[in-house]
């Protein structure tokens, strides 16, 4: 086996995952542990207590399960949050992409790979192809109306004009498309939010990745990205350094990354308030785990 070793930890029951806890010290409600572990995998949870435990399993002295419960009900809120303000970045790029493409290639422009760029020629034409698989499965599982009816009308089925064919699209595949893009569609396209393509596309492939963490309810509060945004340069955007340098490595930077979007996009949204309420909400959540520095509400783009 390679040396790694067999698996030989047993199933428990619900009532036995609550007493092998309370016998490692956590301070719980019996009745209560037990409820909360029959509908949230004990798995699950322990990647929220893991913090409060020692080297021996044991939790250290004081440790109660609703410090541990607030971390992930704080954690739930804070996806549906990040998925709110992904939603409408998403439609936005979209919208745009889709728009600047057409104009230039037509409405049916994206089925031909040599309408993008041909730098990695190989690798963009596998791309591209399974661009238009994707597109193609969705077209066919959709029961939207504005589907069937291209369905029973036009003689390109399953291929749509890429403003509908958007409509289907995942954040995924619309990211797919926009690295294929010629490098001037890029710019075009990232200028329209005042960021080059270089930071603009790092920026969706981040949120990309943490959109489909949230898709599977993943943890956001502590984790390390494991896709970092970039970090505009300080000689252009002196507002992502001044006073504070930002890191792009926990969820701090993809939050305000979507706070300059969204001020872009709907700057009458009330989205930064939702989050300060939240922050208020969990006091006790120590948000240096999230990326958050001191001072972080001096950041010129929170001040907004």
């Amino acid at each position: 086996m390679n040396g790694r070793l067999a698996y030989t930890k047993p199933a428990l029951t619900t009532e036995a995952q609550a007493e092998l806890l309370l016998r490692r010290g956590l301070v719980a409600d019996r009745s209560i542990l037990i409820e909360r572990l029959s509908h949230v995998n004990y798995y699950r949870l322990s990647a929220y207590w893991y913090p409060f435990k020692l080297q021996d399993d044991n939790f250290k002295e004081g440790t109660s399960f609703e410090q541990i419960w607030r971390r992930y009900t704080f954690d739930r809120q804070i996806r549906l949050l990040l998925m709110d303000v992904i939603e409408r970045i998403e439609v936005s790029v979209r919208t745009i992409m889709v728009n600047v493409f057409a104009l230039k290639f037509g409405a049916f422009g994206h089925l031909e790979a040599a309408n993008f760029s041909s730098e990695r020629t190989g690798e963009n034409n596998d791309r591209h192809t399974k661009f238009l698989e994707k597109l193609r499965e969705e077209a066919k599982r959709s029961q939207d109306e504005f589907i069937r009816h291209s369905r029973m009308t036009y003689c390109k089925w399953p291929d749509l004009p890429l403003w509908k064919a958007a409509e289907i699209m995942s954040f995924g595949n619309m990211f797919t498309m926009f690295r294929m893009l010629e490098h001037n569609l890029k710019k075009e396209i990232s200028s329209r939010y005042d960021l080059p393509a270089v930071v603009f596309e790092s920026w969706l492939d981040s949120l990309n990745y943490i959109r489909n963490v949230c898709a599977h309810h993943g943890r956001l509060w502590n984790r390390i990205l494991a896709i970092k945004p970039k970090i505009p340069n300080r000689k252009n955007r002196p507002d992502f350094h001044h006073p504070i340098s930002l890191e792009n490595n926990r969820i701090f930077s993809l939050l305000t990354a979507s706070k300059y979007m969204l001020d872009i996009i709907a700057h009458q949204s009330k989205w930064k308030n939702r989050l300060i309420c939240l922050l208020e909400e969990y006091p006790d959540i120590p948000i240096n785990e999230m990326g958050f520095p001191e001072r972080w509400e001096q950041i010129p783009i929170w001040i907004v």
